[in-house]
Protein backbone atom coordinates (compact mmCIF):
# COMPACT_ATOMS: atom_id res chain seq x y z
CA UNK A 1 0.00 0.00 0.00
CA UNK A 2 3.33 2.55 0.55
CA UNK A 3 4.32 2.03 -2.85
CA UNK A 4 0.65 2.63 -5.04
CA UNK A 5 0.34 5.71 -2.63
CA UNK A 6 3.95 7.03 -3.47
CA UNK A 7 2.89 6.58 -6.67
CA UNK A 8 -0.09 8.43 -6.55
CA UNK A 9 1.67 11.27 -5.07
CA UNK A 10 3.65 11.30 -7.61
CA UNK A 11 1.15 10.92 -10.41
CA UNK A 12 -1.03 14.00 -8.67
CA UNK A 13 2.53 15.79 -8.59
CA UNK A 14 3.41 15.39 -12.25
CA UNK A 15 -0.78 16.21 -13.16
CA UNK A 16 -0.08 19.04 -11.04
CA UNK A 17 2.59 20.53 -13.46
CA UNK A 18 0.77 19.88 -16.48
CA UNK A 19 -2.09 21.76 -15.29
CA UNK A 20 0.25 24.85 -14.58
CA UNK A 21 2.19 24.82 -17.34
CA UNK A 22 -1.04 24.25 -19.64
CA UNK A 23 -1.87 27.84 -21.64
CA UNK A 24 -3.99 28.52 -24.36
CA UNK A 25 -2.70 30.24 -27.29
CA UNK A 26 1.18 28.59 -27.23
CA UNK A 27 2.45 26.58 -29.93
CA UNK A 28 4.97 24.14 -30.39
CA UNK A 29 8.66 25.93 -31.38
CA UNK A 30 8.54 24.35 -35.08
CA UNK A 31 10.06 26.04 -38.14
CA UNK A 32 7.44 27.68 -40.26
CA UNK A 33 6.73 30.63 -42.10
CA UNK A 34 4.05 31.97 -39.35
CA UNK A 35 5.44 34.46 -37.34
CA UNK A 36 3.99 33.81 -33.80
CA UNK A 37 6.02 34.46 -30.80
CA UNK A 38 4.37 32.70 -28.09
CA UNK A 39 6.04 29.61 -27.89
CA UNK A 40 5.77 27.13 -25.59
CA UNK A 41 8.66 26.26 -23.46
CA UNK A 42 9.76 22.23 -24.21
CA UNK A 43 12.01 22.44 -21.27
CA UNK A 44 9.42 21.54 -18.43
CA UNK A 45 8.19 18.94 -21.07
CA UNK A 46 11.49 17.38 -20.82
CA UNK A 47 11.57 17.47 -17.10
CA UNK A 48 8.03 15.99 -16.43
CA UNK A 49 8.98 12.94 -18.83
CA UNK A 50 11.82 12.25 -16.95
CA UNK A 51 10.18 12.49 -13.69
CA UNK A 52 7.55 10.26 -15.20
CA UNK A 53 10.45 7.59 -16.09
CA UNK A 54 12.03 7.90 -13.26
CA UNK A 55 9.24 7.22 -10.71
CA UNK A 56 8.25 4.78 -12.88
CA UNK A 57 11.52 2.94 -12.27
CA UNK A 58 11.41 3.19 -8.79
CA UNK A 59 8.50 1.65 -7.89
CA UNK A 60 9.46 -0.95 -9.92
CA UNK A 61 12.28 -1.84 -7.77
CA UNK A 62 10.29 -1.07 -4.90
CA UNK A 63 7.97 -4.04 -5.94
CA UNK A 64 10.81 -6.47 -6.84
CA UNK A 65 12.31 -5.38 -2.78
CA UNK A 66 8.57 -6.33 -1.59
CA UNK A 67 8.62 -9.52 -3.72
CA UNK A 68 12.04 -10.57 -2.00
CA UNK A 69 10.55 -9.83 1.47
CA UNK A 70 7.59 -11.19 1.01
CA UNK A 71 9.24 -14.60 0.09
CA UNK A 72 11.43 -14.20 2.97
CA UNK A 73 8.65 -13.23 5.65
CA UNK A 74 5.47 -14.74 5.25
CA UNK A 75 3.79 -11.43 7.08
CA UNK A 76 2.09 -8.40 6.70
CA UNK A 77 3.21 -6.73 9.95
CA UNK A 78 5.98 -4.29 9.52
CA UNK A 79 7.59 -5.19 12.84
CA UNK A 80 8.33 -8.57 12.54
CA UNK A 81 9.99 -8.20 9.41
CA UNK A 82 11.95 -5.60 10.92
CA UNK A 83 12.78 -8.23 13.80
CA UNK A 84 13.58 -10.68 11.47
CA UNK A 85 15.84 -8.96 9.44
CA UNK A 86 18.02 -7.44 12.36
CA UNK A 87 21.47 -7.93 12.92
Amino acid sequence: MKIISMDVMSTGVIAYYVLVASRDGLFAAIVSDVKNDAYSDPVPQAVILTAIVIGFSIQALMLVGVMKLAQDNPTLETNEIEKNNTP
